[in-house]
């Protein structure tokens, strides 16, 4: 067995670094859901949910080309509904991540004037977007006292070591 690509490897371990954050805070309390901090996105909860929503567009996106609608009054995901959907567009990832080309592009929406983003834009904005997120979340979770799982790329390996 041959070691996995770059692409796949940056996607599996966004997909693993997602999942160890959400389950490890799939306990936590409605309070501590709730909590938030100074310069993060807002709330535990808020922040999970914006994560899953966001990647099921990106992935939307580079999949088919369209825009994924979620409806402004749907209800808030669950913890089981997030972690679903950050499994469902995680693998989708790690399978797209290695299809797209250099030259793919998506029509998006840019302050009402259509541009074509490379889908390489979306894949890179992805990775950016989960890590930033995760960050924010674990400094609220060191807030409440809460030690948060170590994340990085270290860790991983040597949980593929295990």
């Amino acid at each position: 067995m041959h070691p996995p690509d770059t692409l796949n490897t940056l996607f599996r371990h966004h997909l693993w670094a997602n999942l160890l954050l959400f389950e490890s805070c799939a306990g936590l309390t409605d309070e501590q859901m709730s909590a938030t901090l100074l310069g993060t996105f807002g709330a535990i909860r808020d922040t999970f949910e914006h994560i899953v929503t966001a990647e099921q567009s990106y992935f939307s996106r580079i999949s088919t080309g369209q825009r994924l609608n979620r409806p402004e009054d749907a209800p808030p995901l669950t913890m089981a509904e997030i972690i679903a959907s950050a499994r469902k567009t995680g693998a989708g990832l790690i399978e797209w991540a290695a299809k797209v080309k250099a030259e793919d592009t998506v029509e998006i929406d840019w302050d009402g004037t259509l541009r074509p983003v490379p889908k390489t834009i979306l894949l890179t904005q992805v990775i950016n977007h989960g890590t930033e997120h995760r960050a924010q979340i674990m400094a609220i979770m060191t807030q409440l006292g809460i030690e948060p799982p170590e994340l990085d790329a270290w860790q991983y390996f040597d949980q593929l070591d295990a």
